[in-house]
């Protein structure tokens, strides 16, 4: 189209067409023509109704396209005013067309409110399902939202989640664009640009474009655009190589045999129209008899621009006429290529769909025939209700439309496969039905190649996928695509790739090493297997023996004046006392159970106190036994063997009757530590009642203080072997053990609280036994002649 200036006081100038004609066009308005005949000589679809027809071309001009549509509703044409065999002279009944969105919108605007009915075989905006716009609208191929959602749905398919987009700048390519945009962002897929385009366009701005692809991240690109405007596109990429780049496109331009000679397109997919078939109609669009050629100025232009001759009464005079040797079987040509049938289909149902409406409306069936009223004054506005009702079937091909002029969508999807030859072939590889249930939309039933023919799906992502064990960070300011893979926190776990969130475990269960998986807390307590349990075991036996040896020492000696000298009998019951404590640390050893928990700390508690008992009873006796030497001194009376032994018992008997109380009121009982290590579960004994605890060791403190001050008071007593410089030195090392216990036992973690204490029973028993036996010890065995009364009695220096 030429642009013409006009000063709107005289006619202007019949609008027309510039260019050469599209043969796909063609064959679109050729199958048509093939159709009403069909329809016109058929028995059962409107018998003895012959339908008419005119055919405009809309040049793909919205100005032209209006024009047309105010003929048509204004009865302007002079074909509809000439002859009276028609039911009402100058009006029409329906519309078929037009072949694109943005003229259809304008068309439908026009007519709608006329009440006649549009039927478009390739109208496929979105925007035309709007009945408040588009109240006589309907159409035979699917809304373009069925097919961004379809879009979309492939693209998640194959993982994509990086992609670009690009558009035709028009009704079709911006709300079409703009459905996939809306459906692709429900799918988690994000932009890395959109831009729009078309072939009116300087070539600067579809350069700019170009070069938006060229430079992009995204190695898919979905393109949305009509014919004309991707052929534009593709033969600027085509100047100079590209990054190669997997390409998906609508049914517009992907099932187009003329783009197929774009090669680095190869692997392209997109969703086309089914495929169908007409039975007769390639022989139709064969037979162009020079009768045809004549009446029709469009076929004459086919004709002289396929074979580049000129028919006689022909204007094109820079051509040689046509000699009569030209062949349309032999034309390689979209309009004799009935191989891909798609939208040539959706004109043969419309041009059916109206005859049906029509049909619908003047016919009647009365048993076995069909009459049909050709005179009926038939009105636009009875055909359009009637074509709200069809539903028939033609060459096995279902046409219905829904409450919004809408079929069901029903898409191919297809494949741009190279063949052994290089070239490019359209194949089916796949099939999308939105009349089924969610997820089973889809079936492929073919491999597919990729881009530079490639048999791996190719990938496209901002960021490629947080494995296991890490979490998403999004990235600021950029897309939900875009994000960093953060290693989840301590103590928590993600099992999932792309994951936005990390979980904790369980209080038993801990990461393993990749933070994928919960396995459970290693168990840790103090055990006869590991060194350090194996140690404290050692010396635990090893105290008990040395406790038992000199116990036999001291039994084979006992008639000796060093075993006599203080209570023999003390002496052995503080031996089986030390032998207890050092056995009674075995406990601790282990894992905790409800009875070695109750039983190591009130056996150690009496074992200890029981020691303590005995030491104190010594100590006492050897003041005592000085203080009973002094004239009128009658202590020994008051002390002897019996007080002895109920001394021992009594402090015993305090603490048998405390360890009582706290089994009874709160015992301690085995539990899983969780708090002092995030990584492992220590095992260990609880308390109970921590006031029985340090009850225990409160009074085996307060006997070990009283003995401790009583040895000290004795330690200057005259006698070459003072038993109270022992003692007092063993309780010395005693209560230095335990003072130093207490702040230890507070702050070990886990099993070494264990093993403070059984350290604090070793130190202690090793202490009593070292300072009060090994003297006694060395003089029977290795200085007899000291073991006399004599030497005892002596006063030392």
């Amino acid at each position: 189209m030429h642009t013409v200036k006009h000063n709107y006081t005289t006619m202007p100038e019949p609008l027309s067409c510039a260019g050469s004609i599209h043969p796909r066009g063609l064959r679109f308005s050729r199958a048509m023509v093939f159709a009403i005949e069909q329809i016109n000589n058929s028995t059962e679809l409107l018998p003895g109704i012959k339908l008419g027809y005119e055919i405009y071309d809309s040049c793909s001009s919205v100005s032209v396209a209006v024009h047309v549509a105010f003929q048509l509703s204004g009865g302007l044409d002079p074909v509809f005013n000439t002859g009276d065999k028609c039911s009402k002279s100058g009006m029409v009944m329906a519309v078929v067309g037009a072949s694109a969105s943005t003229p259809t919108i304008s068309m439908s605007r026009i007519i709608g409110p006329f009440n006649i009915p549009q039927v478009s075989h390739f109208a496929t905006c979105a925007c035309l399902s709007d009945k408040q716009q588009y109240p006589s609208f309907f159409r035979t191929i699917p809304s373009d939202k069925f097919q961004a959602d379809a879009l979309a749905k492939l693209v998640k398919n194959f993982g994509w989640t990086w992609i670009g987009a690009v558009r035709s700048d028009s009704d079709y390519g911006n709300n079409g664009m703009a459905s996939f945009l809306h459906a692709a962002r429900k799918e988690g897929i994000c932009v890395e640009y959109s831009k729009s385009f078309s072939r009116t366009h300087p070539r600067s701005r579809i350069q700019r474009v170009v070069d938006v692809i060229r430079r992009s991240t995204a190695k898919v690109v979905v393109a949305f655009t009509s014919t004309g405007d991707m052929k534009i596109l593709l033969e600027e990429l085509s100047r100079k190589p590209s990054p190669p780049r997997q390409w998906i496109g609508s049914e517009a331009w992907v099932t187009d045999p003329d783009l197929l000679r774009f090669s680095f397109c190869a692997g392209a997919i997109g969703f086309g129209i089914e495929k169908s078939v007409i039975p007769g109609l390639r022989d139709f669009l064969l037979d162009l008899s020079p009768s045809k050629l004549a009446d029709s100025p469009l076929l004459t232009m086919f004709w002289e621009e396929a074979f580049n001759c000129r028919l006689v009464k022909s204007e094109a005079t820079d051509r040689t006429v046509c000699d009569g040797t030209e062949d349309i079987k032999t034309l390689q040509s979209s309009y004799t290529d009935t191989s891909e049938l798609r939208i040539t289909n959706m004109v043969y149902k419309a041009v059916y769909a109206i005859a049906h409406a029509i049909h619908n409306a003047v016919c009647q069936k009365t048993d076995s025939t069909t009459q049909c009223d050709k005179f009926n004054k038939l009105e636009a506005k009875e055909v359009l209700n009637q074509l709200k009702k069809v539903n028939f079937s033609q060459n096995d091909y279902d046409v219905s439309f829904d409450a919004n002029g809408d079929p069901v969508a029903k898409y191919e999807l297809v494949n741009w496969q190279r063949n052994e030859s290089g070239s490019i072939d359209l194949v089916t590889v796949g099939h999308y039905d939105s009349s089924l249930p969610v997820g089973q939309e889809f079936l492929i039933n073919r491999n597919l190649t990729w881009v530079e023919g490639g048999t791996q799906v190719p990938v496209s992502v901002c960021t490629d996928s947080c494995p296991s064990g890490t979490r998403k960070v999004l990235q600021k300011g950029k897309p939900i695509c875009c994000y960093d893979c953060t290693p989840c926190p301590e103590g928590e776990i993600s099992n999932a790739t792309d994951s936005f969130d990390c979980f904790p475990c369980p209080k038993e269960f801990w990461p393993n090493a990749e933070r994928d998986t919960c396995i459970p807390k290693p168990v840790e307590f103090l055990s006869f297997n590991e060194p350090l349990g194996i140690v404290l075991a050692a010396f635990s036996i090893g105290g008990a023996c040395l406790t038992i040896i000199t116990a036999g020492v001291f039994y084979r000696h006992r008639s000796s004046p060093i075993v006599r000298a203080n209570n023999s009998e003390l002496s052995f019951l503080l031996l089986f006392s030390l032998t207890l404590c050092f056995l009674c640390s075995l406990t601790f050893i282990g894992a905790p159970s409800e009875w070695s928990c109750m039983l190591r700390h009130t056996a150690f508690g009496i074992t200890f106190v029981l020691c303590m008992s005995c030491v104190l009873g010594k100590t006492i006796v050897v003041l005592t036994a000085f203080k009973a030497t002094l004239p009128g001194s009658n202590l020994m009376k008051w002390f002897g063997p019996s007080q002895q032994r109920l001394t021992v018992v009594s402090f015993t008997f305090i603490q048998v009757l405390i360890c009582t109380i706290w089994l009874l009121l709160s015992p301690p009982f085995p539990m899983k530590n969780l708090t002092t290590y995030k990584e492992r579960i220590i095992l260990e004994c609880a308390l109970g009642s921590a006031l029985g605890f340090w009850a225990v060791l409160g009074y085996i403190g307060l006997l070990a203080v009283f003995c401790f001050v009583l040895a000290v008071l004795a330690r200057k007593l005259p006698n070459n072997f003072n038993e109270a410089k022992l003692i007092t030195f063993s309780m010395l090392i005693f209560c230095a053990v335990w003072i130093t216990f207490i702040p230890a036992y507070v702050s070990s973690p886990g099993k070494y609280t264990v093993a403070v204490e059984i350290f604090a029973i070793l130190a202690s028993s090793f202490g009593l036994i070292t300072c009060i036996f090994a003297p006694k010890f060395v003089i029977i065995l290795f200085k007899p002649e000291k073991n006399t009364k004599k030497h005892l009695m002596s006063r030392g220096l």
